[in-house]
């Protein structure tokens, strides 16, 4: 299985954070790659891309001021995988990628992501967050995958991610 590179830029508008690769991901080389993810259909209906975006185009989001990382780097079929060890590696790297990158907004996708990095007590739900991070604003959208329960279609995980772009224009300035 091949490491995932995140997709950094210098000053993004939105640093997205996912959980960690699928295992369809970590084979492909690509985040967001699992058969139906909508992460990409999403951005682009929510207004952040101009155009449609494939898993493969992932490498051009700096090119729309966006930025994607994961908080756990090690595939896994599942997150429950993952071990506190892999979420504390995780949380450091996390850290100085934001210090180094300097997002306006740090978008966790998914409320695992978002208390993996703030600590269980963390207000739940999407949306945005009193949390900071240096000098970014926080906001949680739902996590895309079709095994979200909470948000199982795409126009529930829409609304969010709409909400995101909409609030993080009042963000960058």
């Amino acid at each position: 299985m091949r490491r995932l590179p995140a997709r950094l830029c210098p000053k993004p508008r939105i640093l997205f954070v996912g959980i960690n690769p699928s295992l369809a991901s970590a084979r492909v080389g690509h985040h967001f790659a699992g058969p139906g993810n909508p992460f990409y259909r999403l951005l682009h209906a929510a207004g952040f891309v101009p155009e449609p975006l494939a898993f493969a185009d992932a490498v051009r989001l700096p090119e729309f001021g966006l930025a994607l990382t994961n908080i756990a780097e090690r595939a896994t079929r599942e997150a429950a995988e993952l071990t506190p060890d892999d979420y504390a590696r995780g949380r450091t790297r996390l850290a100085r990628t934001i210090a180094t990158i300097e997002p306006a907004v740090v978008a966790f996708v998914g409320g695992t992501a978002y208390r993996q990095f703030f600590g269980p007590s963390a207000s739940p739900g999407p949306g945005p967050k009193p949390e900071r991070i240096g000098d970014a604003a926080v906001f949680v959208v739902p996590n895309p995958s079709g095994r979200n329960a909470a948000y199982p279609g795409f126009a529930d995980k829409l609304v969010w991610y709409r909400q995101l772009r909409n609030w993080a224009r009042d963000q960058v300035r």
